[in-house]
């Protein structure tokens, strides 16, 4: 059994594989990474390899403590991965945004895919459909949006974000929910698009922690799974163990 570790910018996620099977997930803390780990190998006595892919700003050693009763790995630039990287910069890309192409290249083949990660932030990234990473975008998310119209204003509320009654907002606060959210998805709308205009045969992958909130405000049709980046890294180890 695998355990599958994803830090990221706000929080982490975890799950437990065998094999392609998906058992439990598990949502917590940064503050709380050793307690829950200890919890889940607890639970899942099986458990012989910790996968780890991180953004976020956890120490190595938290997770290089747990190497006396595990095999610890860290994804990273160094491993093989089931696509040919083009961005200009390969260093900088994100772990992250590499898993995402990764799980996607494995599970959609030979078609254009477009992989969208909404989360802190919210990233596109594209792969075509002979396994070339071409890059993508990087925007702020939800939360970020309305934390910024707050920090960055005298008078503007913070708000946590919820579906506006109309496009036309008729107070501050419908009218913050309308600029955030409609704009949010006119935009992922509008990429989408641009995407289609100029490539075939594709398919697009929804994925983070406003998945569920965004599938059905958007216009174009998409594959929704909130929990593909923990499935995709998943895969990444999978195919390292083969190819390294």
């Amino acid at each position: 059994m695998i355990l599958v570790v994803d830090v990221g910018n706000t929080r982490i996620k975890a799950a437990v594989f065998e094999g392609a099977t998906l058992f439990e997930i598990f949502v917590f803390s940064k503050m709380e990474l050793q307690k829950n780990i200890e919890n889940i190998l607890e639970k899942f006595q099986n458990v012989t390899d910790l996968v780890i892919s991180s953004v976020g700003d956890v120490e190595k050693q938290s997770f290089l403590d747990f190497k006396k009763v595990l095999k610890v790995h860290f994804i990273s630039h160094e491993d093989s991965f089931p696509f040919h990287n083009c961005y200009a910069t390969p260093k900088t890309l994100g772990i992250d945004r590499m898993v995402l192409a990764s799980g996607a290249t494995i599970q959609f083949p030979k078609q254009n895919r477009l992989v969208i990660d909404a989360g802190t932030c919210i990233t596109y990234d594209f792969i075509d459909e002979k396994d070339n990473y071409l890059g993508g975008a990087i925007a702020p998310g939800l939360r970020l949006r309305y934390e910024a119209l707050h920090n960055y204003t005298a008078k503007l509320p913070l708000l946590s974000f919820q579906s506006p009654e109309d496009f036309i907002g008729n107070s501050t606060s419908e009218s913050i929910h309308s600029g955030v959210v409609n704009g949010f998805v006119y935009e992922i709308d509008g990429f989408i698009d641009e995407y289609k205009a100029r490539y075939p045969n594709f398919i697009i992958i929804l994925t983070g922690g406003d998945t569920d909130f965004l599938a059905k405000r958007l216009k174009n049709t998409i594959f929704a799974n909130s929990n593909f980046l923990l499935e995709s890294l998943n895969q990444t180890f999978q195919y390292k163990i083969k190819n390294d």
